[in-house]
């Protein structure tokens, strides 16, 4: 979750460690720290409670200089968020350490250090690390041998940069279970969390495979494997523009990411269908031959990544005609499961370093699964690695920690995976043609539904003095209602609840009073008859409703009613296009109360621990 930069260069490297946390800040903003080398070998360190932006104007008032660096933006586990716990930690004021991941046996390690004589500074796991190092180190053991010898003692996942005073021209990185990427540059190298941090500093980039090690200085790269043989690792040339994170004048990256939706989506269709024919072949080579022996669907996914799948449950089993089953990716990898003969394994993810995705999918390869498919939008991500077809959603970077853009083109890529694999179960051509023009006609149809922002702006103020709410959806809409209230729960702090409507009597309904807003979703479906009776339920216990109707669904505003009707969306694109004015409305509660939105408290973009 937390965000590494480390930089090796003939140049001071402190401005590139701090443009590189301000680019990674979306894994975690609790704390941050940088620690270089100066010139005359002395450890320089800077650390802070807060954010970014507070290191910055600290590193002003009291500048450190050097060409060997390494800092870190931090998501709290172990230890509460404080300057004792921020890192880079240090040991003896020689070595400084950055660390992504969790320790599970730090407390043994700890005990251990503690009865060596070692003085603890912070309440982190990370700290037995460097102290193990600096444990390991004496005049016939450099700092490359002391991290091969302390690495076997670690249990646990863990991305580290290390720099040793005494050797001031290198950086020791290493990674098990958390992501880490080597920028390549000229007589430079960079190390981070991933490719976006470093993008201003060089478009090269090597990909550090699991338990690689790095051997970092300005004019050498050395990486060793987990069996500490040399390797050579691919460069790999990004085609992501530096300036992404521009905001473009809208006051938030979520309402941008928000209303970029129309474009992402029309990115991940972009080469993906040809005279109204899905290009199966997108899904990888081979995928024709899996997806004809595809009997059943198992997708494995985490928080909106988890709804999409719910969502795409529905599409599969009405269209394709096969069994699907949708699971969170923390829950199923650690149940033994019963494999139907013919199951294609689907995983989601936005970052495609979710590490309970990423362990899912790894059991997934040692079981009897028919074949792995990630769904995902980074390339070169360990998902994307490791699985064995791989289809990008294309949406580009997203910096809101509440994901919005990656969570409808995820739906987008699932509808074309559907369609795909329904072209082997008797799908006909007049049937994929019809389907496929509802995929083409999405962007502009988004675009429509975008246009009533001021109407749910207006909703927003009866929501901002409110502490609870429920979301009401039935069918492929439950899962909507599921997003809208993590969105609301994610960005605004009001405690939201989804439920099935159908649910309301036998529990939620004893919840609902005039100061619980209610918001329902209602398409114009063969359920909107039903919903309409449980939406009477709410009326007569006195609940103030919010409904987002079809514009031909015939409910209309009346006393504790007040109904929103967007475009006619009865057809298989509406759970997408339903789920926008969910997210206007989180956006703007939270606009209303406040809140840190690109930045709500306690969360992170990448969830790289479990």
């Amino acid at each position: 979750m937390c965000g590494i930069v480390g930089a090796v260069a003939k140049r001071d490297i402190t401005p590139i460690l701090l443009e590189g946390l301000k680019r990674l800040e979306y894994r975690g903003y609790d704390s941050a720290g940088l620690a270089v080398i100066s010139g005359d070998q002395k450890l320089q360190r800077i650390r802070i409670k807060g954010k970014v932006d507070q290191l910055e104007a600290q590193y002003r008032l009291a500048p450190v200089r050097g060409n060997t660096g390494i800092s870190h933006t931090r998501w709290a586990t172990h230890g509460k968020p404080s300057i004792n716990n921020a890192h880079p930690h240090t040991c003896k004021d020689q070595l400084a350490l950055v660390h992504n991941g969790i320790i599970e046996n730090h407390k043994k390690l700890r005990e251990q250090q503690i009865s060596s004589g070692f003085k603890f500074q912070s309440d982190t796991d990370t700290e037995v690390i460097v102290n193990a190092l600096f444990e390991s180190l004496d005049s016939k053991t450099d700092l490359l041998a002391a991290m091969f010898k302390v690495l076997k003692k670690l249990e646990g996942a863990y991305a580290l940069g290390v720099i040793n005073n005494t050797e001031p021209e290198r950086l020791i990185a290493a990674r098990k279970g958390s992501p880490l990427v080597i920028g390549v540059g000229i007589d430079e190298y960079f190390v981070a969390s991933d490719v976006f941090a470093l993008l201003p500093a060089t478009q090269k980039f090597i990909y550090l495979e699991e338990g690689d090690v790095a051997d970092i200085s300005a004019d050498k790269l050395t990486i060793y494997d987990k069996n500490q043989k040399i390797v050579e690792r691919e460069i790999h040339i990004s085609k992501s523009s530096a300036d992404v994170s521009d905001k473009e004048g809208y006051r938030h990256y979520m309402l941008k990411e928000i209303f970029f939706q129309s474009d992402a989506i029309s990115q991940t269709l972009n080469n993906r269908i040809h005279n109204n024919r899905v290009i199966t072949t997108e899904f990888g080579e081979n995928s024709n031959a899996i997806f004809s022996k595809t009997k059943s669907i198992k997708i494995v996914a985490c928080g909106t990544s988890y709804h999409a799948g719910l969502i795409a449950a529905y599409w599969m089993e009405k269209i394709s005609k096969i069994h699907c089953q949708v699971e969170i990716a923390s829950e199923f990898r650690y149940r033994r499961s019963v494999i139907r003969d013919g199951t294609l394994f689907v995983s989601i993810s936005q970052s495609g370093e979710t590490a309970d995705t990423l362990a899912a999918l790894r059991s997934a390869k040692d079981a009897n699964y028919l074949s792995t498919l990630t769904i995902c939008n980074v390339d070169e991500s360990s998902l994307t690695r490791e699985s064995d077809f791989v289809f990008l959603t294309h949406a580009g970077i997203e910096i809101g920690v509440a994901s919005t853009k990656a969570f409808t083109t995820q739906l987008v890529a699932l509808f074309l995976l559907v369609i795909a694999i329904a072209k082997h179960n008797d799908l006909t051509e007049k049937e994929e043609e019809k389907l496929v023009g509802q995929l083409i006609s999405l962007p502009s149809r988004v675009n429509q539904v975008l246009e009533h922002k001021d109407k749910i702006e207006l909703i927003a103020k009866d929501f901002a003095d409110k502490h609870h709410a429920l979301f009401l959806g039935r069918g492929s809409f439950l899962p909507v209602a599921m997003e809208g209230a993590l969105k609301l729960k994610e960005i605004s702090y009001i405690h939201a609840e989804a439920y099935a409507a159908g649910e309301l009597k036998h529990g939620p309904l004893a919840l609902v009073d005039e100061d619980m807003p209610v918001v329902a979703v209602a398409p114009n479906n063969n359920l909107l008859e039903k919903l309409k009776s449980n939406l009477e339920e709410v009326k007569a216990r006195g609940g103030k409703l919010y409904i987002f109707a079809d514009e031909i669904s015939e409910v209309e505003s009346t006393n504790g009613m007040f109904v929103l009707n967007i475009n006619n969306v009865y057809d298989y694109m509406a759970p997408i296009l339903h789920t926008i004015p969910l997210q206007l409305l989180a956006y703007y509660v939270a606009v209303i109360k406040g809140a840190d939105i690109d930045q709500p408290r306690n969360l992170a973009k990448s969830v790289t621990v479990e």
